[in-house]
């Protein structure tokens, strides 16, 4: 194995290249602006906290113009994404004006929008905030949640993957 160093000017997109070889679920997080307008990004940087109390944490870039809603909002949703929705997964990380367009979805807590179709989906209480570099990191509270028998979609050396039947 070879060793990487702090230096270069290559060390960005080496990093991530060994970040890429852990394989990750993709989600999309969803919430309402103070304004009522339905916001979504994909994200890959999801996980489980605690089970008691029942705690997730996922991180959010801070050039992000979604930043400060996501920051300010009481409640949002963690949506996992099945194998057969990486078209949702391209819409939410696109700079789309309205990602929700012609999309049909449930409402959860606080009105924040639910995919239809995910593995799994997590209605959370908007809870804990640190920065973390260049990024914002997120601790929630899960207040619900459901899941279907379905598979995730996976995300791993930067592309999507299915798991092995």
């Amino acid at each position: 194995m070879t060793q990487q160093t702090f230096s270069g000017e290559d060390f960005s997109r080496r990093f991530r290249n060994a970040l890429g070889m852990f394989a990750t679920g993709i989600t999309v997080v969803t919430t309402r602006s103070p304004a009522g307008e339905a916001i979504g990004l994909t994200v890959n940087s999801f996980n489980s906290v605690s089970l008691d109390p029942p705690l997730i944490v996922w991180s959010l870039s801070n050039d992000l113009p979604s930043r400060s809603v996501f920051e300010g909002c009481e409640y949002y949703a963690i949506n996992v994404l099945a194998e057969d929705q990486a078209e949702l997964s391209q819409r939410f990380a696109s700079r789309l004006d309205d990602k929700f367009a012609g999309l049909d979805f449930e409402t959860g807590v606080g009105g924040i929008p639910l995919l239809k179709g995910c593995c799994a989906r997590f209605e959370c209480r908007n809870t804990v905030r640190h920065e973390g570099g260049d990024h914002l990191v997120f601790i929630s509270e899960v207040l619900s949640f459901d899941r279907e028998d379905r598979q995730p979609l996976l995300y791993f050396a930067g592309g999507y993957r299915r798991l092995a039947g």
